[in-house]
């Protein structure tokens, strides 16, 4: 499988920790957002894109790569690094895909640490993650996403 993971990274770079772990284990390409959106994606048999989560979706960039960029009729899956996990972070990102044919083949999302906003006052929320642990994990999923149409 041809794949390349698609990423933004912004505050203390906790989704990038995720998205080198796995690169580094499977050996995949990677891009930021910015660098992605001027390359041409055909050839890629599956796209992942990890993001930072903001206001309840992936970072602004990755929603616009996602509506704009992404080409369509492709496997894709996401994942994402957040204060607080609720589960529905990838919803947006995940419609935008859909809405252009691609298979979703899962979503990864685990907490990191946070201090926008009113968080910084308190020093934070999530400090230490994400955790060893959680980086396996996103290790793990991406070694359990199905290799074949």
């Amino acid at each position: 499988m041809n794949t390349i993971l698609i990423y933004e990274s912004t505050h203390h770079g906790n989704t990038k920790k995720l998205v080198d772990a796995v690169a580094e284990k499977y050996g995949i390409r990677t891009a930021t957002v910015e660098e992605a959106s001027g390359m041409e994606l055909g050839e890629y048999d599956r796209i992942g894109i990890a993001s930072g989560v903001a206001f309840g979706k992936f970072y602004g960039a990755a929603e616009k790569f996602a509506e704009e960029k992404l080409p369509e009729n492709k496997d894709v899956f996401f994942m994402y690094t957040c204060g607080n996990d609720s589960g529905k972070y990838a919803s947006s990102v995940s419609a935008k895909a859909k809405a252009k044919n691609c298979r979703v083949l899962g979503i990864y999302g685990c907490r990191g640490f946070d201090t926008f906003g009113p968080f910084r006052l308190v020093g934070g929320i999530a400090k230490g993650h994400p955790t060893q642990k959680e980086i396996d994990g996103a290790v793990a999923f991406y070694g359990s996403l199905p290799t074949e149409k």
